[in-house]
């Protein structure tokens, strides 16, 4: 499948917010925002005023770049959330927070969903005792999340797991960070979602 490649710097400098792609890093001094807080490339110091077909087309890319997904699947994930009673952008949120890499995320056994995706990649991770390395595998409600035993002495899960311990863990999961395991308690509400995103005008755009 096709990935973006590019410095994901670009895409924080380009929607003029921090999306945190890069775990610790973006709360570091070293963050291309912070140095540099105007667009990438030779014109990006000239921000114009965007339409409204513009503002929801960029609400659209950092939600996308948020969850690190392409277009096709997160059309995809849209047309899931149509079919689900409720609103439908609070449903295409739970969604994404639904996905397998957004929830190791979440458990701070990683630092971004960057590193999360290759992790679960990597086959560190097992689901109610199978392992589990599709990133975009969507969680239920009751699911047992744990660390292959053979990864559990690996200094990065160390790292991280002390590094995320005094990140607030969401309502609607549960971690015994002692056994490296985490579960899904229930799905995310919007107000257990903290990213800045207005899903109304995702909904807008692709309603047209």
């Amino acid at each position: 499948m096709a990935r973006y490649t590019d410095n994901s710097c670009r895409i924080c400098r380009r929607e003029n917010q921090k999306l945190f792609l890069k775990g610790a890093r973006c709360y570091s001094d070293k963050c291309a925002l912070s140095r540099r807080a105007f667009g990438p490339g030779q014109h990006g110091q000239k921000r114009k005023k965007l339409s409204e077909y513009g503002m929801q087309l960029r609400e659209k890319q950092k939600t996308k770049s948020f969850y690190g997904i392409l277009e096709s699947q997160f059309k995809k994930y849209f047309l899931m959330a149509t079919k689900r009673k409720g609103v439908s952008g609070e449903n295409l949120l739970q969604i994404l927070e639904s996905r397998f890499d957004n929830v190791i995320y979440r458990l701070g056994f990683a630092n971004s969903r960057y590193q999360a995706r290759m992790l679960v990649r990597h086959g560190h991770f097992e689901v109610n005792g199978q392992k589990v390395n599709i990133p975009s595998y969507l969680v239920k409600v009751g699911d047992i999340i744990t660390l292959k035993e053979s990864s559990k002495q690996s200094q990065i899960f160390k790292e991280n797991i002390a590094i995320n311990a005094k990140k607030a863990m969401p309502s609607w999961l549960e971690a015994d960070i002692e056994n490296y395991t985490g579960k899904v308690v229930s799905l995310s509400s919007r107000d257990e979602v903290d990213l800045p995103v207005e899903e109304h005008l995702i909904v807008e755009l692709y309603s047209k």
